[in-house]
């Protein structure tokens, strides 16, 4: 996963240099998850304690204190994959798609040709179909080079697309038996990349 956002997203933006902060995503979730609707929220990093600062301003000033991880190890560097198709819709129609799947599996195929895409699902109950073709207002963009096909685990595209709370669009990027890479473009500018590796099935 790989999150940007802008100076020009914050109200306002301090910072001196680089500075590199591990955190715990669960830890950050659960705060988050305390935020109100109306708060205001401020980021700061205290160095002689080693701690970021989050502070939600609303009806009152909380501030929750979070450690920071050890960044000694190497740094996972970001896939580079040369995709043979991307396609640019809209969040709800994958979102959509992907809830069909669930119905009848904990997998999905992702098929991409120059005409259409189609997702797949199959299991023990049965299966589902669902196309989008050229003519679809859900479809803003097909570019496909090369035919492509590959699965991907359910669960994971699921928690992926909770990111459609923040983007009306996802741009689809894969390759047969490749990675997929789903990129959210967040308002204020930022930007929200996930990759998810294939679901290889046992011969």
């Amino acid at each position: 996963v790989d999150f940007e956002l802008p100076k020009a997203a914050f109200n306002e933006y301090e910072c001196s240099g680089e500075v590199k902060l591990g955190i715990n995503l669960e830890d950050m979730s659960r705060i988050m998850r305390r935020a109100g609707g109306g708060d205001e929220l401020e980021l700061s990093f205290d160095p002689e304690k080693n701690k970021l600062n989050v502070t939600f301003k609303g009806t009152s000033i909380r501030t929750f204190k979070i450690g920071l991880l050890d960044l000694t190890h190497e740094e996972t560097p970001v896939p580079s994959i040369k995709f043979n198709a991307e396609i640019k819709m809209t969040a709800d129609a994958l979102k959509e798609a992907l809830k069909d799947a669930e119905v009848v599996s904990d997998h999905v195929e992702v098929e991409a040709s120059s005409e259409e895409l189609k997702i797949t699902a199959s299991g023990d109950t049965g299966g589902v179909e669902v196309k989008l073709d050229k003519s679809s207002d859900a479809l803003l963009e097909l570019n496909v080079t090369e035919e492509s096909k590959a699965m991907y685990a359910l669960s994971y595209l699921m928690d992926m697309m909770k990111a459609t709370a923040a983007s009306d669009t996802v741009t689809v990027q894969f390759s047969t038996s490749m990675p997929i890479k789903l990129e959210f473009n967040i308002i204020g500018g930022g930007r929200l990349t996930y990759w998810l590796a294939p679901r290889i099935e046992a011969e």
